[in-house]
C-alpha cells in the first residue's frame, strides 16, 4: 500500500481535479481502500467545488488541530471521523467506504494552526498503508514546500502536475529542478492543453537537461473535469469519456511503478488504526 503526493505548478494546474479523477479511476483490489487527502495549505476546494457545499465545512483538516494537541491517539481517532465516503453506490466492484476523502482547510488562515501537525499527518498516512490503504495527497501549487512539504518527503512517490502551456512548462522545469535532489521518486503528469506533451518533454530535455519520468497524459477536457471541480452531474458517457479513460491509464501506470518501488523497500512500524465512521457525500 502506498502514499502518492500530487504537487502543482504556477497558475491553475488542476491538481485537485486530477486527484479526484485518479481516485475515481484507481484500481482497487479486494480489501483495499483509497483515501484522497486535500492538503493544500492555501485552502481546499472540494467542499464547495466537487461537493457543492452539501456538507458545509463540518469535515476537514481544521478539525484535527485540537485533537493533535492531545496526542497521536486522539489525532488518529479524529482523522477517521473527518473522512467522507465518495464510493459510487452503483459500483459492482467496490464495497462501502472504498473511496474516501479528507477535505482540506475551509480557508487558508486555518493552515497556520496546523504547522506543528504536518509531521503527525504524514506519519498517519504512512502508518495506515500496511493496513490496506492507498493514500493520494493533494498538495496544491505550493504544498510541496514549507511545513507541509514533509508529506512529499514521506510519500512513496511525488507526481508533479503541469499543463502543457508556456507557463506550465516553465513552472514545471523550475519545480523539477528544485525537487529532483530532495525527492527520489519524482514523476511528471501532463495535462495536454496548448502544446503536445512530447513537445514539452523535448523542451525540458533540451533547454534544461531534465528527463522526468512521465507517468501519463490527461486531456484538457473542461466540461468533463467540471464533475470534479464544480460538482457537475456526470452524463451517461462520462465513465467512458476521454478524461476517465486517460485517468484509468495513468492510475494503472502509477500503481505499477509504485509496486516496483515498494518491492525494494521494507517498511517498519505503523500508526494505530481506528475504524471510525465516515460521512456520506450524498
Amino acid at each position: 500500500m502506498a502514499v502518492v503526493a500530487l504537487a502543482g505548478t504556477t497558475g491553475a494546474p488542476g491538481v485537485t481535479s486530477t486527484a479526484l479523477a485518479l481516485q475515481a479511476a484507481w484500481p482497487l483490489l479486494p480489501g483495499r481502500r483509497m483515501i484522497t487527502a486535500e492538503c493544500d495549505p492555501d485552502g481546499g476546494a472540494v467542499l464547495y467545488g466537487a461537493l457543492q457545499g452539501r456538507l458545509g465545512d463540518r469535515h476537514g483538516l481544521h478539525n484535527l488541530v485540537a485533537a493533535g494537541r492531545r496526542g497521536a491517539a486522539a489525532f488518529t481517532e479524529a482523522f477517521w471521523r473527518q473522512l467522507i465516503d465518495l464510493t459510487d453506490d452503483g459500483s459492482a466492484e467496490d464495497g462501502p467506504g472504498d473511496r474516501l476523502l479528507l477535505p482540506g482547510f475551509a480557508e487558508p488562515a486555518q493552515a497556520l494552526g496546523f504547522a506543528p501537525l504536518w509531521e503527525m499527518l504524514a506519519a498517519q498516512f504512512v502508518g495506515i498503508g500496511p493496513h490496506g490503504h492507498d493514500v493520494l495527497v493533494d498538495l496544491g501549487r505550493g504544498g510541496v514546500f514549507g511545513p507541509s512539504g514533509v508529506l512529499a518527503r514521506r510519500a512513496d512517490a511525488v507526481v508533479l502536475v503541469a499543463r502543457t502551456t508556456m507557463l506550465g512548462a516553465r513552472s514545471a522545469a523550475v519545480r523539477l529542478e528544485a525537487l529532483r535532489e530532495e525527492i527520489p521518486h519524482l514523476g511528471l503528469l501532463l495535462i495536454e492543453e496548448e502544446y503536445p506533451a512530447d513537445y514539452v518533454l523535448q523542451v525540458l530535455r533540451k533547454e534544461r537537461g531534465l528527463r522526468p519520468s512521465l507517468v501519463g497524459v490527461l486531456p484538457h477536457r473542461p466540461r468533463q473535469a467540471r464533475v470534479f471541480s464544480h460538482g457537475a452531474e456526470p452524463d451517461r458517457r462520462f465513465a467512458r469519456g476521454e478524461l476517465m479513460r486517460a485517468a484509468r491509464t495513468v492510475a494503472e501506470t502509477v500503481q505499477r511503478q509504485l509496486d516496483q518501488v515498494l518491492a525494494t523497500r521494507t517498511r517498519s512500524g505503523s500508526a494505530p488504526v481506528y475504524r471510525g465512521e465516515v460521512a456520506g457525500a450524498r
